[in-house]
């Protein structure tokens, strides 16, 4: 890992990759998969931001979570932000797991739950970002100690909360010793919550700086559909006209697929997967919100049902992942290959 003080030499994340960014993996890498969970507090997600008033009550199902992972070959990465490190069983749980290497850590840092205090809440200043640079820079200072204490380990992967990267965001991860950024989000589109603008990006790998020390992993995201080669233009479109896009996917001519159980079927993620793997994209990272462990904590999961619904689809992504021949990647293998 490099140390602190190295900065990037060019490259942004506000804006998508150049060509000759793009990372070229070592031929023996294949296809691989990452499962990124963001660890974090259950708050209402229509609700304004709020200090306090969070409750952190499913962190316990991370242990059901945890075996499960194990059982069916996924090694998830938590990003955990800053209430979980304040919470003795999530702690518990998760930090069990790394120690025996099942499972991987990372930052996710929501600014309004984050120390320091200084900014005004607001939505904007949800997005990390936006934040002066110095007070986004203390922030994270502040959570990636916390991580390193509460478990023991040096986080090499950071997600900002909300997608919410600016233009200093870079620097200080590349500072703060951090390898892997996966804060964006490709093909989706924050700018009316004075959030970034994905909607160009592209889910390929690429590298942030000069010296290849800062990777950026997306999301993986797929457009669907007999005019998916016009997906980014056509989505533009949607700002001004959404019921027009929103045809567009009910009669299966476009579709946006995010590789998540929330909100996206087994066999929409399986249609993703399948362009994904033909346009030999090498590493796909797949998402989801600790709360959806739970009932109610979430919109995507509001029943026990629902609970059952993401384990299912979990099942059956990673049992149709392997049947593609394509393995549970873990940071460092990454790192290695693409270097």
């Amino acid at each position: 890992m490099k140390a602190r003080g190295s900065s990037p030499l060019s490259g942004s994340l506000l804006a998508p990759p150049s060509s000759a960014s793009l990372a070229q993996f070592s031929e023996g890498f294949g296809q691989r998969v990452l499962l990124t969970v963001d660890t974090e507090e259950e708050f209402d997600w229509n609700a304004p931001f709020q200090r306090s008033g969070y409750g952190v009550d499913h962190v316990g199902e991370l242990a059901r979570f945890q075996a499960f992972c194990e059982e069916i070959g996924a090694h998830p990465v938590y990003l955990v932000d800053w209430p979980i490190t304040q919470t003795p069983r999530a702690i518990e749980i998760i930090g069990a797991a790394a120690q025996r290497g099942a499972a991987e850590l990372g930052v996710q840092l929501h600014p309004w739950v984050s120390p320091p205090f200084e900014e005004e809440l607001s939505e904007a200043n949800s997005f990390p970002g936006n934040l002066p640079r110095e007070l986004e820079a203390a922030k994270f200072e502040a959570l990636r100690t916390a991580v390193e204490d509460a478990f023991g380990t040096t986080p090499i992967i950071y997600r900002a909360g909300r997608y919410g990267v600016g233009s200093a965001t870079a620097s200080m991860l590349s500072d703060g010793g951090i390898a892997i950024d996966s804060s964006v989000r490709s093909l989706f589109d924050y700018s009316a919550a004075d959030g970034p603008d994905f909607s160009d990006y592209p889910s390929v790998p690429y590298w942030l700086d000069d010296d290849r020390t800062l990777l950026e992993l997306p999301l993986t995201t797929i457009y669907w559909g007999i005019l998916r080669k016009q997906g980014k233009r056509l989505h533009r479109l949607q700002r001004h006209t959404p019921r027009f896009f929103a045809a567009f996917s009910r009669l299966r001519l476009l579709e946006r697929v995010p590789l998540t159980p929330e909100g996206v079927t087994i066999e929409e993620a399986i249609r993703g997967i399948d362009i994904a793997l033909d346009d030999e994209l090498p590493v796909l990272v797949l998402s989801l919100h600790s709360p959806s462990l739970a009932p109610g904590f979430t919109p995507y999961v509001q029943d026990a049902e629902g609970v059952e619904a993401i384990y299912a689809w979990l099942r059956a992504i990673y049992a149709y992942l392997q049947q593609r021949s394509v393995r549970s990647a873990r940071l460092p293998e990454i790192l290695d290959a693409a270097r």
